[in-house]
């Protein structure tokens, strides 16, 4: 009886380990198993896995959702019938997102990097991060430092491999996205305690962000003053000037420089988009302060981080403060999910997603041009060549925003002339330009793409004296 008993015992061990190794294997190869079955969490959480089993059915449940490939189901998102519901892209709507809504707008207002979405649909396996609830409850990371060691270490190898920023010799800080950073850097730039306020300047057309935050902080320590042009020639100026360099350039692409120079200036460099999908990489960036951010890299703008490379010891102890007070740091789970993405990145030194964006970019930039190149009514910036240095050629820039003229005389407002066409962009004088000038976003998703080339098709083809396409 008890060798019986030992037998059966055995027995169940056996079949206990073969089970588990069965939906193990299911669940590596995904919910559909090895046979193409659909496993539900209920059944995978009850095989007798971790946490992690019902994390990641949970996971793949919202990822299998195809949407019609015009939406995308999120775990954070609404339920409906016990399953996240689909969240349809602009122009699309229904349960499944299959109903195409012929008379809506196109959106080319925000920068929303959305055209890297399928790469990172290729790679969902290796970007994906699984959390346990007491990952990183601490204020603070074991060294008692707010900055993962690991991720700083990746960000330094990712611009040596991409050569477009010289970090030796600097410090590094990150923050709530750039936007946070610009804030930051402003501030600590700054005199403090002075009775003359510094001068924050940034070249026409400027990204309005720069002039909204120094408004509406309304620190008595700088105030902005426009254009740099009007201190260029400016001899016996008195008090600091902090200037903001946008290189790409947002709105126009332009890879701008330094206009003023001198002992009581201080700049700010932006290069939020100063890579390979975007630009020529000429040559790395060493300068003093430069920020960057994790939005135009890799399309993450939801998950808000940046980072910033700082020359001088008092500059980054003053950002440190003003983030610390602000914030107390980056998240930790935003750090853990920055440090996976670059992870998959330099995998390969970047070349598999750069190849993609810039491959993406060529193909929409093409599109556009073919477009416009039939109209008198509308043009389009113009950006030199660039030698890059990342691709080893000469390569025509693909800038993320489309700079579009309005040439006609009685067009004014160009902003008004396209949006009586069903497009939404963002007029000239928000960069603090003339406003026969709109900003289009070119970096949204394929389904707003399509439809701004498509009203764009339909508002040219209208013109007077239009070329035939």
């Amino acid at each position: 009886m008890a060798r019986s008993e030992g037998s059966i015992c055995k027995l169940c061990l056996v079949c206990s380990v073969i089970a588990n190794l069965f939906f193990g294997v299911n669940l590596y190869r995904g919910r559909r198993g090895l046979w193409g079955r659909n496993w539900s969490i209920d059944e995978v959480s009850i095989q007798g896995l971790s946490w992690s089993g019902r994390a990641a059915a949970e996971a793949e449940s919202a990822a299998a959702r195809e949407c019609s490939g015009h939406g995308r189901a999120y775990l954070d998102g609404v339920v409906v019938d016990g399953r996240p519901a689909c969240e349809c892209n602009n122009c699309y709507g229904g349960p499944d997102c299959s109903l195409f809504l012929p008379s809506c707008f196109a959106d080319a207002d925000e920068g929303d990097p959305l055209f890297l979405e399928p790469f990172w649909k290729q790679h969902a396996e290796s970007s994906a991060v699984m959390v346990a609830g007491w990952h990183r409850m601490s204020y603070s990371f074991s060294d008692q430092t707010t900055l993962s060691q690991e991720l700083e270490s990746l960000l330094r190898k990712l611009h040596s491999l991409v050569g477009n920023a010289i970090t030796d010799g600097k410090y590094i800080l990150f923050g709530a996205g750039s936007t946070q950073l610009l804030s930051a850097a402003v501030h600590a730039l700054s005199p403090h305690n002075s009775s003359l306020p510094a001068s924050v300047v940034a070249s026409i057309p400027y990204y309005s962000l720069y002039r909204e935050q120094t408004e509406f902080f309304n620190s008595a320590d700088c105030s902005f003053q426009g254009d740099p042009a009007r201190w260029k020639n400016t001899t016996n100026t008195t008090g600091d000037i902090i200037e903001f360099v946008t290189a790409p350039n947002n709105p126009n692409g332009q890879l701008n420089e330094a206009v003023l120079h001198g002992p009581n200036i201080k700049t700010i460099y932006d290069r939020a988009y100063y890579w390979p999908h975007f630009t020529g990489i000429p040559s790395p960036a060493d300068e003093d302060l430069t920020i960057f951010t994790i939005s135009k890299l890799t399309g993450h703008a939801g998950s808000r981080f940046g980072w910033a490379f700082i020359r001088n010891e008092e500059v980054y102890q003053r950002m440190n403060m003003y983030l610390e007070l602000n914030t107390m740091g980056v998240s930790r789970d935003t750090q853990l999910r920055a440090l996976k993405l670059l992870k998959v990145i330099i995998k390969d030194g970047g070349r598999e997603i750069f190849e993609f964006g810039y491959k993406t970019m060529t193909k929409r930039w093409d599109r556009l041009r073919k477009t416009l190149s039939m109209s008198n009514r509308f043009s389009l910036q113009k950006v030199p060549p660039e030698n890059c240095t990342y691709f080893q050629k000469v390569r025509e820039p693909t800038p993320a925003y489309a700079w579009v003229k309005c040439e006609w005389e009685e067009d004014r407002n160009c902003i008004e002339i396209l949006n009586a066409a069903k497009i939404l962009g963002r007029g000239g004088s928000i960069f603090h330009d003339d406003d026969r000038y709109v900003r289009l976003s070119l970096i949204k998703s394929d389904d707003d793409f399509d439809v701004l080339i498509s009203h764009l098709e339909g508002l040219v083809s209208g013109e007077d004296g239009a070329k035939i396409m």
